[in-house]
């Protein structure tokens, strides 16, 4: 079995949903950059999501743009990226690692280059932002071929032909959005209808999780309750890091207590 199937199984074993954090790579530095990381590790990450820093993020809104442009103005390299992964991997070797990345950056790397080094810094799974499934085949092909799993996303009007045409490629587990446009905070409690949620079920049985929006522990339970898997949380983990810029100590004890209190949501009762 993958690294996610294990999770996800022994997680529906523990009748506990599954807590991503998403944050980017290298924000504010690299060195700070691996204590956040290893702080989200050590208070209940599940799995991680990690966004390899570019400088047109589309899908992002202004909180991941601003940390995608502070992490690309220490100029780190893709090398460095890869190391540090591969460091990460080593000291946990059992936790589902992904990659969140735009299609420009792989073609810059080169396609098969790009997902033999994934594989050589153990990464589990590739979310390439910019592609739609119907782009995706040449990546999917060759991520196939290193043995990395593709995750697709899925918006909240998708109509049943986007859900067969998911089921046919998705692997590891399907990025169910919140709602349409940017990533961010929102207020509200952003909830997925449970209609919807079935129609994704009818056609796959692979793990669900919502992301987009998510910023406290009433829309993680809400997720839960409604048959998702779990969720990915990136804007309010960020949104700490921008507001503590200057203050490590304060940003990692801050990180800290929202991951505590975002995976303690996930345990159903």
């Amino acid at each position: 079995m993958s690294r996610y199937q294990v999770m996800f199984k022994q997680l529906s074993l523990l009748k506990e949903g599954c807590f991503i954090p998403f944050v980017v790579l290298g924000d504010p530095s690299l060195e700070i950059s691996i204590k956040i990381i290893d702080t989200l590790i050590q208070n209940g990450a599940d799995a991680l999501e990690i966004g390899i820093p570019f400088s047109d993020p589309l899908a992002d809104g202004p909180i991941i743009q601003k940390s995608n442009l502070r992490a690309l103005s220490n100029k780190n390299t893709f090398l460095e990226y890869f190391k540090i992964l591969k460091k990460i991997r080593s000291k946990n070797k059992r936790l589902p690692i992904g990659i969140l990345i735009y299609a420009n950056l792989i073609y810059n790397q080169g396609i098969n280059n790009f997902y033999f080094q994934c594989l050589n810094s153990g990464i589990d799974s590739v979310l390439i932002a910019d592609v739609p499934i119907e782009e995706s085949k040449i990546f999917y092909k060759t991520a196939n071929k290193y043995q990395i799993n593709s995750i697709f996303i899925c918006p909240p009007n998708a109509d049943d032909n986007f859900l067969y045409n998911i089921s046919l490629y998705a692997q590891g587990f399907i990025y169910v959005l919140s709602r349409s446009g940017v990533t961010g905070i929102d207020k509200k409690t952003l909830s997925l209808s449970r209609q919807f949620i079935k129609n994704i079920k009818k056609y796959n049985s692979i793990p669900l999780l919502q992301g987009f929006g998510i910023s406290n522990s009433t829309q993680v339970k809400k997720a839960i309750s409604l048959g998702l898997s779990g969720i990915i949380c990136g804007s309010a983990i960020i949104n700490i890091i921008e507001k503590n810029l200057n203050e490590e100590e304060i940003m990692i004890e801050k990180i800290k207590k929202f991951t505590n209190l975002l995976k303690s949501s996930t345990k159903l009762e």
